[in-house]
C-alpha cells in the first residue's frame, strides 16, 4: 500500500516543495518545484500554489524550516514568514504536519545520498555511517546538525550552532573579528560562514587593503547576488580581493567543520551541505579546507579517521523531510 507525502525544505531565499509516494521499497518523487521566498507571504501560500489543480490525498506533510522549532512553531532566522503547524494543518485540510529544523531534515537526507551525489575530500578510516555524523551547511545562513548513532538507529539533533561565536585562528582573522565586532557587536560564525558572510569577508579584505573596487565588479554587485559574484570571480581568479576573501572563507569553513566533528565525535562522517559548497568545489578540493579541518593539535589524528564529503544534491533537505515523514507514518502502522 502506498501513501503520499508532502515535503518541504524552507530556506531564507528559496523553498523547495516535493510530493512523494511512499512504497514498501522506498520513496518516489512524483513532482517538485522551487519557489523564491520573496514572491510569497507565507508557507501556506507556497503550498496552495504547489497543490493548485491537484486532488491527491496527502497522508502526512513535513517541512524543514530555518530556526528553532518549539511546540510546533518556528521563528525563522532569515525569513519573515510565520511558521506554525496548526496553520499549515488547517490550510492542508487537516493533513498531519510536522515542522523540523532544516538541518535536521538535511541530516535525515544525507544517509540516503548515493555515491554519485557526493564528492569525497577525505577518505575515512572509520566506518562510514557506523557512528555519529556531522552536517554543516552554509547558505543564506549557517546550519549545523548531527545524527547520533545508537544501536543501528539514528536520531537527528537540531542545532543553532551557526549563531555560536566565531573563533579566529590567525592574526588576519583576529582583525576580521575586530572589523565585524565594530559593525555587529556579537560576531557569530554565521557572520563569516554564509553567503552574506562571504560578502562581509570581502568587504574586510577590500577595506583593509585600501584598493579601489573595479567598476565592472561594482556593477555586478549592484545587479546580482554579491556572495555568488565573489565566489564565481574568485574561482576564475579575476580579482585578487575576491580570491583572498574566498580563501579566508574556506579556511574558516574547514576549521568550523573540524570543530563540529570534534564536538559530536563524528567518526561516521562529516557532510558539507547547502547551496554554497557545490558551487565552490574547486576551492574546497585544493587542500586548504582539509588543512584547516585537521589543524586541531593533539586531536588531529582523530580527525584523520573521519570521512569528509560534499553533498552535490541541493535537494537533500527536501528528501530528508520526506524520509522523516515516512518514518512517522511507519510508526503508525
Amino acid at each position: 500500500m502506498s501513501s503520499l507525502i508532502l515535503a518541504g525544505d524552507v530556506g531564507g531565499s528559496k523553498t523547495l516543495l516535493g510530493l512523494f509516494r511512499l512504497h514498501d521499497d522506498g520513496l518516489e518523487l512524483i513532482r517538485g518545484r522551487t519557489y523564491a521566498a520573496k514572491d510569497f507571504n507565507s508557507l501556506t501560500d507556497v503550498c496552495a500554489d504547489f497543490l493548485a489543480g491537484h486532488r491527491e490525498q496527502i497522508a502526512h506533510a513535513c517541512f524543514g524550516v530555518p530556526g528553532v522549532v518549539i511546540d510546533g512553531q518556528a521563528k525563522a532566522s532569515n525569513l519573515s514568514w510565520e511558521l506554525e503547524e496548526g496553520n499549515l494543518r488547517g490550510a492542508l485540510g487537516g493533513t498531519p504536519v510536522r515542522l523540523i529544523n532544516d538541518l535536521s531534515a538535511t541530516a535525515h537526507g544525507v544517509i540516503h545520498l548515493p555515491d554519485s551525489e557526493v564528492r569525497v575530500l577525505q577518505r575515512g578510516a572509520s566506518g562510514l555511517h557506523q557512528s555519529h555524523v556531522a552536517i554543516i551547511a552554509p547558505g543564506t545562513g549557517l546550519g549545523e546538525s548531527a545524527l547520533i548513532f545508537d544501536r543501528g538507529n539514528y536520531e537527528a539533533i537540531a542545532s543553532e550552532g551557526g549563531h555560536a561565536s566565531f573563533a579566529p585562528r590567525d592574526d588576519e582573522q583576529i582583525e576580521l573579528y575586530r572589523y565585524l565586532r565594530g559593525r555587529f557587536g556579537h560576531v557569530s560564525v554565521e557572520r563569516v560562514l554564509s553567503g552574506p558572510g562571504l560578502v562581509n569577508i570581502y568587504r574586510f579584505v577590500r577595506d583593509s587593503r585600501g584598493n579601489r573596487e573595479p567598476d565592472w565588479l561594482k556593477a555586478r554587485f549592484e545587479n546580482e547576488d554579491a556572495g555568488a559574484v565573489i565566489s564565481e570571480v574568485a574561482i576564475a581568479r579575476r580579482d585578487p580581493e575576491c580570491v583572498h576573501a574566498l580563501e579566508m572563507f574556506v579556511d574558516i569553513f574547514g576549521a568550523e567543520a573540524g570543530n563540529l566533528a570534534l564536538k559530536v565525535l563524528a567518526l561516521g562522517g562529516v557532510y558539507l551541505c547547502g547551496g554554497i559548497a557545490p558551487k565552490i568545489l574547486p576551492a574546497l578540493t585544493d587542500g586548504r579546507f582539509m588543512r584547516a579541518f585537521l589543524d586541531k593539535g593533539r586531536l588531529s589524528d582523530v580527525l584523520k579517521r573521519v570521512e569528509v564529503r560534499v553533498s552535490m544534491n541541493e535537494g537533500v533537505g527536501l528528501a530528508g523531510a520526506a524520509h522523516f515523514a515516512a518514518s512517522l507514518l511507519s510508526r503508525k502502522v
